[in-house]
């Protein structure tokens, strides 16, 4: 019979491997402690490389030092399995500077030693020493690299955005014959898709003799990273028709990609799809829902299933808060993030960036004070992203001064950053200080991207400054090659409509090497109310009305310039057109926030449980500012009596708001008010007389700009 040690070694060595196995370390552990202290069941070189192995699995550093340091005591180190094992241990435990120092010492490295350098520099982001590596071992000792290599070097490559790399790790692999493997052919083109190079993936993708569903997810995956959404979408229905197993990879790049499209029919069909194969339960898959309902403009259908996720994370609040945000559900977006903190979840910079727009929206002064008080307190407020979100807050705030001085105090100026600060002063009606602005951001060496013109070209607008505006209108194109978008047109026409270049705005227009869209003709259509040109206003509506506008605003502003010239008959056509086309005036409102209660005011609305006040309030300050020369300007009203005109201006949304902010606060406190649509000539003189007549700062946000109406005047110089 064998010897009774012989039975227990092998019991140790079996409760060893079963622990291994079942990736018990702790177990491994004590099988291991019970073999060293028995006399006849002394460890071998593979209960060594067992420990380690689990060590690497659960990036345990300090059992794999203890590991070592027994291998080094039994002068075991040295061995090649032994040192393969311990510099894939220090690799998986990022200590890759470890790893070397075992390798350098091995008398003898294998493929399968360096293979495991190669992967441990590419897991720690060392792109460069992992594409070195593959280099020195064939230079160095003569070893030719295997699949393994290949995939463990792909990575480090796609880091690296190597691609010339990538084109020579692709050739070896197709003289080598490992193109044949699914796991090289994939990763390769994983690397192409990582480096920008979707085209050439695909092409390795078409030429693959099978694919696995890995394949097919790092090809659809590449092309929503590459944002080629329609593509992605496309390979993700073939996939599904050709019944490759979906998983949650491809369905997120699906969703992506519906979000990105605006798909919403698509995005229900993989929203049925992932309930059906179960990812459910998947919180990132349902985070991506969420995200994709709200790119959709469904934020109904984002909440229910916000509200079915049974483990919210951060980032769930977040993609519904963000969701809120962005389809101009302000004051719920506000509401999810005071429930997030009750909840106890805690708030990163992607949150507050999620929320602080929402704050900007509502414009309440009061709310951004408090919401730049917490970012301070989370430590979070010198976050680029934070900042330059507080920053644009306080100046949609009306507050640009505080704006400034956050400006001013940043440890970091992101591109992002000086455009915000540009556009604020741009809104604010201050364009010359844009413009000293922006000098000093080039003067800096930031370099200005398309939105920095796009801000810049605005305040150009806001302040009447022409021959600034062309001068940055050419050297976006000039200077830094970057290329005018539909926005920047429409902007410059803008620009030159405003200052009454009609003619030139039109030639302009008439240039344009891109078919003009919808806005451009919009800010000519503008200009030419502004400056009462039917002729070129009847060009501009014919273009706009045969790209079909989704809205009436366009048909109500040529029968504004038809009405203006008396011209009745074309007005009853336009009015006419719009009710075939079932468009409708949009509905003027005014809202003004009052100790955390926002009151919404309609043009002629007297649903106010304070309507009585507000209107003997109003009353009285028509008769007070008509002391001081008041006359009403009825230009935008026709087709009543002169009186009836006055008393339709009197009921505007602005005056209402302003009423009834004089009547709920106390003198000389500064009254701000929000508007949907541009303020009318009638109600802007009216409000800088309220502003004399009472002593009020009055600070109006319509929809274009700010305005502050101050002793009687106007920060826009009435140029607006």
């Amino acid at each position: 019979p064998p010897p009774a040690g012989g039975h227990a070694a092998a019991d140790h060595h079996a409760r060893l491997r079963s622990a291994a196995a079942r990736s018990d370390l702790p177990g491994a552990l004590a099988a291991f402690a019970a073999m060293s202290s028995s006399a006849s069941a002394s460890p071998v070189l593979r209960t060594f490389t067992s420990l380690l192995k689990l060590c690497a699995a659960r990036a345990d550093l300090a059992t794999g030092r203890a590991v070592h340091a027994q291998l080094a005591a039994r002068g075991l180190s040295a061995e090649s399995l032994a040192a393969t094992a311990l510099a894939n241990m220090y690799a998986k435990c990022r200590r890759p500077g470890d790893a070397r120092r075992v390798f350098d010492r091995m008398p003898v490295r294998d493929r399968v030693a360096w293979n495991a350098l190669v992967a441990g520099y590419a897991r720690n982001g060392l792109a460069g020493a992992a594409m070195e590596m593959v280099v020195r071992m064939q230079e160095e000792d003569g070893e030719r690299p295997d699949s393994v290599t290949l995939v463990s070097v792909l990575p480090a490559c796609a880091d690296a955005q190597a691609l010339r790399a990538c084109r020579e790790v692709h050739g070896f692999a197709v003289r080598a014959g490992f193109d044949e493997l699914v796991n090289v052919s994939t990763a390769i083109l994983d690397v192409y898709c990582k480096c920008g190079a979707v085209e050439v993936a695909r092409a390795v993708f078409d030429r693959m003799p099978g694919k696995n569903s890995v394949s097919w997810n790092a090809m659809i995956k590449g092309y929503a990273e590459n944002g080629d959404a329609t593509e992605a979408l496309a390979l993700f229905k073939r996939m599904v028709g050709e019944g490759v197993d979906v998983t949650d990879v491809s369905v997120l790049a699906a969703l992506h990609a519906c979000g990105e499209l605006g798909y919403l029919d698509e995005g229900r069909r993989v929203h049925e799809l992932l309930m059906r194969i179960g990812l459910e339960s998947n919180v990132s898959v349902m985070n991506a829902l969420i995200t994709m309902y709200s790119k959709c403009k469904r934020t109904d259908l984002a909440a229910q299933v916000f509200d079915e996720v049974r483990y919210k994370t951060r980032i769930s609040w977040n993609a519904m808060i963000l969701g809120c945000t962005q389809n101009g559900r302000s004051e719920d977006a506000v509401r999810l993030f005071s429930r997030m903190q009750l909840k106890n979840v805690k708030p990163d910079s992607f949150t507050l960036v999620s929320v602080i727009p929402a704050l900007a929206d509502i414009s309440d002064p009061l709310q951004a004070r408090w919401i730049h008080g917490y970012s301070i307190r989370m430590h979070l407020d010198q976050d680029v992203y934070v900042l330059t979100a507080l920053i644009d807050m306080y100046a949609k705030c009306g507050r640009v001064s505080i704006a400034r001085s956050l400006f001013k105090s940043a440890r970091e100026r992101h591109v992002i950053t000086w455009n915000a600060m540009i556009h604020g002063y741009g809104s604010h009606g201050f364009g010359k200080v844009a413009v000293e602005l922006f000098e000093e951001m080039k003067s800096s060496g930031r370099v200005p991207n398309e939105t920095t013109f796009l801000s810049v070209l605005s305040a150009c607008s806001h302040a009447g400054l022409v021959d600034e505006g062309r001068k940055y209108f050419s050297s976006m194109n000039e200077d830094y090659g970057l290329e005018p978008g539909m926005e920047h047109y429409g902007t410059m026409v803008d620009l030159l409509g405003r200052a009454g270049k009609l003619d030139e705005a039109w030639s302009f227009i008439q240039k344009m090497p891109v078919d003009p869209g919808i806005s451009v003709y919009g800010a000519m259509l503008g200009a030419c109310k502004l400056h009462k040109n039917v002729e070129l206003a009847e060009e501009s509506a014919q273009r706009i009305f045969e790209l079909g506008p989704d809205e009436g605003v366009y048909h109500v502003l040529l029968a504004n310039i038809y009405a203006n010239a008396s011209m009745w008959k074309d007005v009853a056509r336009v009015r006419t057109a719009m009710e075939k086309k079932g468009l409708q005036k949009t509905p003027g409102w005014s809202i003004v926030q009052l100790k955390n209660e926002i009151h919404t005011f309609y043009s002629g609305s007297t649903n106010h449980q304070q309507a009585k006040d507000i209107y003997a309030r109003l009353a009285k300050l028509i008769e007070e500012i008509k002391a001081v020369g008041y006359v009403p300007d009825t230009d935008s009203i026709h087709d009543v009596e002169d009186d009836v005109k006055a008393q339709l201006l009197n009921t505007h949304s602005e005056k209402l708001a302003i009423a009834y902010g004089l009547i709920r606060t106390s003198p000389g406190t500064t009254i701000q008010i929000k508007k949907n649509l541009r303020v009318c000539n009638d109600c802007h003189n009216a409000t800088k007389l309220i502003s004399l007549v009472t002593g009020r700062e009055i600070i109006m946000r319509d929809i274009q700009r700010f305005h502050h109406f101050k002793d009687g005047k106007c920060s826009c110089g009435d140029y607006w």
